[in-house]
């Protein structure tokens, strides 16, 4: 049974990974750059400063007390705490007095082909962007290069930004996925409209069909939340995002848009696989009934054949004839050769 967050003052990760909990930090300003790592706040407090931009990266969420303690020093309240440490929190975004929360799922791929979500936090504050993730990873390693390298003027910048920046990355992630599945179900369909192969087993099979189904199921979970939430982000009165980003963040939007429809083409498309595969097996089992029934058609007049001369009558001509055993075989593939003849010339076989 679920419990009631809000009658507890105890925090409990929700989740099964075993990450120990650590910190990545970058703490950024025009003129530099200063990374560094801990695993609490006594570690990394001295190094915070109030005139550069914090990026404090949180891996693993097993030590909630450590979690607890980073969150309260820049004044994050409790609920959210709940809602980080919750890792099938589904897709939002809040609006908050000092910072702006998101959450939302990162998806990547298994030896199998199928999509294991893992989600991602951010809080972005004045000077201040966390993001918890529950398993360490090299998904913010571009981020960090371009934060090293100063790219684009990078650390010229607002932590709003680094918001959009890092929404980019998730966005151009899930555009990657959509399309790569698009245009395997773009081959997929090849694959039912080319003709029929003689043998069975190379064409696609309804557990391939169910897997691109798992997976757009998911990535529907994940992405499609955002189509309402992302107005959060763009409309004036976010007091955390400056004027002057607010095109990225748009830039953003448009990227989420081209995901949502292309995943609408997607569903087209296995709804259309279901009706191939349907259509196939009916077309392969008309084949084969076909088939039995030509064969059958053929030896019927054989066995009417066969029935008349196994009739005990005691005067039938043909048994006292010396050739009328040859006659018999002779009358009975000559039948059998003109009606597969004749299935031929009419094209039904």
């Amino acid at each position: 049974m679920t419990k009631n967050n809000l009658l507890s003052e105890k925090l409990n990760y929700i989740g099964e990974s075993e990450t120990p909990t650590h910190l990545h930090v970058s703490s950024y300003n025009a003129e530099q750059i200063q990374t560094f790592r801990g695993h609490d706040i006594k570690d990394i407090q001295p190094l915070i400063k109030e005139n550069c931009i914090n990026w404090i990266q949180v891996h693993g969420l097993q030590n909630t007390e450590t979690i607890h303690e980073i969150c309260n020093y820049f004044n994050i309240d409790f609920l959210t705490i709940q809602d980080i440490l919750n890792s099938e929190h589904p897709t939002k975004i809040e609006e908050h007095d000092t910072y702006n929360l998101v959450i939302l799922k990162q998806l990547s791929n298994t030896d199998c082909n199928e999509f294991v979500p893992q989600q991602l936090c951010i809080v972005q504050g004045k000077n201040f962007v966390f993001t918890f993730t529950e398993k360490e990873t090299d998904f913010f390693n571009e981020i960090n290069t371009a934060l090293e390298k100063n790219v684009l003027k990078i650390r010229n910048r607002q932590s709003d930004f680094l918001l959009s920046v890092i929404l980019n990355s998730v966005m151009a992630s899930f555009m990657s996925i959509i399309s790569k599945m698009e245009d395997d179900l773009e081959d997929l369909e090849e694959q039912f409209l080319s003709p029929l192969s003689p043998i069975p087993e190379k064409q696609p099979g309804i557990e391939e069909i169910q897997r691109y189904r798992r997976n757009y199921r998911l990535i529907k979970k994940s992405i499609f939340p955002l189509k309402e939430q992302i107005n959060k982000l763009l409309h004036n009165e976010n007091q955390l995002l400056n004027k002057a980003n607010r095109p990225f963040f748009s830039d953003v939007n448009d990227h989420l848009q081209f995901v949502l429809q292309t995943l609408e083409g997607c569903r087209d498309l296995l709804s259309a696989m279901v009706d191939f595969y349907l259509a196939n097996n009916d077309q392969r089992m008309n084949s084969i009934m076909k088939q039995l029934t030509i064969v059958s058609t053929i030896f019927i007049p054989l066995t009417f054949l066969a029935g008349i001369w196994g009739m005990n009558f005691q005067w039938m001509p043909e048994l006292g004839w010396k050739y009328g055993y040859f006659f018999a075989w002779g009358l009975m593939l000559a039948v059998g050769v003109i009606v597969y003849f004749y299935f031929k010339h009419k094209r039904w076989y």
